[in-house]
């Protein structure tokens, strides 16, 4: 098994590294293979200097976005593996469950009411104003499915989707709504939310979600043994000593936090967490505190591809990249519906 681990780690860890290579050198405007070794040597020798164009499309386009889609991706997937072992079910992912829905609802608030809630507010708070609205909607939509559907020490999943059903269409008429009294530059705006994009990356942004989501998947990642007991029943984790709610608590805060700072800076990616550890789950044996550091990993690859993708397949046109994710995503979440009825 762990031959087998390290194959996987070693893979992914080989596939991403390509990416990268792909995923900053290939666009509209391409940079040549040996343009992109001078461009890294400059990073460490600045006696080097590459074509100023080149640089320039480099340092503060393709890199940046590069970071952000890897970044965003090893979140999105973790989430979305910490909360299907919470809730014990491979559907219990971000964008199925309402929390993406959630924190698009509230950045949406925020930019079309954003004028008349900065008065109210401090200087200091209106920069980031975008990224506290969406996580404030995906850690109260998160409670909210979580108390709907907890009942009895134990969680209904049935309950739990439905109400992630009612949520996401409650989130889709306020935003619709929203869409509607709109101006121009806000319609613009929202539609760049809920079709997702990485075309806004900088490196503040990279700065902030790395940060996010670096301290996010340390905590998620230590839930690894927590979430193998919980597999055994909640009752059971308890008399193994396990605390069971501290470690809901733990996913619950980091994961609304992951998707609400991926959903200011990106708009809506869903999916993520639905694909990458449903395929590891069909690959290894469900230990999660293997899967947990191998959904980081391989949704990396999953988002980077997506991206690659989104801006290269019609270029110069781009294709929201939401709109990738939930192509792919779609027919996994149908193929888990079909096992889950041969299994009944």
């Amino acid at each position: 098994m762990r031959n087998k681990l390290r194959i996987y780690g070693v893979l992914g860890a080989v596939a991403l590294l390509c990416l990268f290579v792909v995923s900053n050198i290939s666009g509209f405007y391409t940079i040549e293979l040996e343009s992109m070794g001078l461009l890294l040597r400059n990073i460490f020798s600045p006696e080097v200097h590459p074509n100023p164009t080149d640089a320039y499309i480099f340092y503060e386009v393709r890199l940046p976005r590069t970071l952000m889609g890897m970044v965003m991706g090893c979140g999105l997937a973790i989430s979305g593996a910490s909360l299907q072992g919470m809730f014990k079910n491979p559907l219990a992912t971000p964008s199925i469950i309402g929390i993406t829905s959630g924190a698009a609802l509230f950045a949406a608030i925020s930019i079309v009411l954003g004028s008349s809630i900065k008065a109210i507010l401090p200087e200091y708070f209106h920069y980031m104003l975008l990224s506290a609205a969406a996580f404030l909607g995906a850690i109260l939509v998160m409670f909210l499915v979580y108390n709907i559907s907890f009942k009895d020490g134990k969680t209904h999943v049935v309950i739990m989707l439905l109400a992630g059903v009612a949520i996401s269409a409650l989130a889709e008429a306020i935003t619709g709504y929203l869409t509607f009294i709109s101006n121009e530059e806000e319609l613009r705006d929202l539609t760049f939310w809920r079709l997702g994009s990485l075309g806004a990356a900088n490196w503040t942004k990279v700065g902030i979600l790395t940060l996010v989501t670096g301290i996010s998947c340390f905590f998620l990642i230590k839930n690894g043994k927590a979430l193998n007991a919980m597999m055994l029943g909640e009752e059971n984790a308890q008399h193994l000593g396990i605390n069971i709610k501290r470690h809901h608590a733990a996913i619950i805060w980091f994961s609304s936090l992951i998707v609400g700072t991926s959903v200011a800076f990106a708009g809506t990616i869903g999916f993520v967490g639905l694909i990458v550890p449903y395929i590891l789950r069909l690959l290894i044996r469900s230990d999660y505190r293997v899967i947990l550091p191998l959904s980081a990993l391989y949704g990396s690859v999953l988002l980077l591809g997506a991206d690659i993708f989104s801006r290269t397949f019609m270029a110069p046109v781009e294709i929201p990249i939401g709109v990738i994710t939930a192509t792919l995503g779609a027919p996994v979440f149908i193929m888990i519906l079909i096992r889950f009825k041969k299994s009944l």
